[in-house]
């Protein structure tokens, strides 16, 4: 079994005391790649040494809409910096994670939205794809890409919404990252929806620590998981789990030119 998991946080402090141990583990599981994802100024720094250190690891760089009240004006000066120094190289896969979350009522939609343009932007400028954050703002998110039309294209980052939306993002050229969320049995209309998409729409993601499956309740969530995530997935798409393995790492390794 081959797999990528296209969008981890490994950085985080909740993988300190064993990570070197966790990417063993997921290697030996099949898990080939993973990338990490920049969420705010302070810790792009930390996803970029990480790549750096272990040849699995690939970095994205962005600016999180939930972080919305840490970032400055200054922090998309510095990272299109980040862009422009580490430019072709290949330790850099995508800008992101980055996009608009209109679930979270304190977060104030016109500045997300100028956050959101701006690294949409970074990505076009750099031809990097765009590793995106969608929550309750779908319609919003596909008239932006609509207006930018990203050569690169990208992920829509923990998809959840409906068939209209999968395929609007699937004519864009977007990749539609599944993980966690569907193996939960309420999640009916999800379940649906991914028995409805082609298999050459979709990529394999854990967003760990976060989006734990449910054959693993209430516990840090981990790239060790994957294989038994793309297990479920598989069994709600109607198709076998090396179907799904197989088209999914070529989807990941066709969007990000590996």
């Amino acid at each position: 079994m081959r797999l990528i998991d296209t969008h981890t946080h490994l950085d985080f402090p909740d993988f300190d005391a064993d990570r070197p141990q966790l990417l063993a583990n997921a290697a030996a599981r099949g898990v080939e790649r993973m990338v990490v994802l920049g969420v705010y100024q302070a810790n792009l720094q930390r996803v970029w040494d990480l790549a750096c250190a272990e040849p699995c690891v690939f970095a994205a760089l962005g600016l999180h809409p939930i972080y919305l009240d840490q970032h400055r004006p200054e922090h998309l000066v510095e990272l299109r910096e980040w862009l422009e120094r580490l430019h072709g190289d290949p330790r850099l896969c995508a800008v992101g994670e980055f996009g608009l979350d209109y679930y979270l009522p304190e977060l104030d939609p016109a500045r997300q939205q100028n956050l959101f343009e701006a690294q949409l932007q970074m990505a076009c400028d750099f031809e990097l794809p765009a590793l995106l954050h969608v929550r309750r703002s779908h319609a919003q998110v596909i008239a932006t890409l609509k207006r930018y039309k990203p050569a690169r294209a990208g992920i829509i980052h923990a998809f959840a919404g409906s068939y209209e939306e999968a395929r609007e993002y699937i004519k864009l050229g977007f990749k539609l990252g599944l993980g966690g969320a569907a193996t939960w049995p309420q999640a009916l209309r999800l379940r649906k929806t991914l028995a409805r998409l082609p298999l050459d729409s979709v990529v394999l993601e854990t967003d760990s620590p976060d989006m734990a499956p449910a054959m693993y309740p209430g516990v840090r969530n981990s790239p060790e998981h994957l294989p038994e995530i793309a297990e479920a997935l598989a069994h709600c798409m109607g198709v076998t789990t090396e179907q799904l393995t197989e088209a999914t790492h070529r989807n990941a390794c066709d969007l990000f030119d590996w």
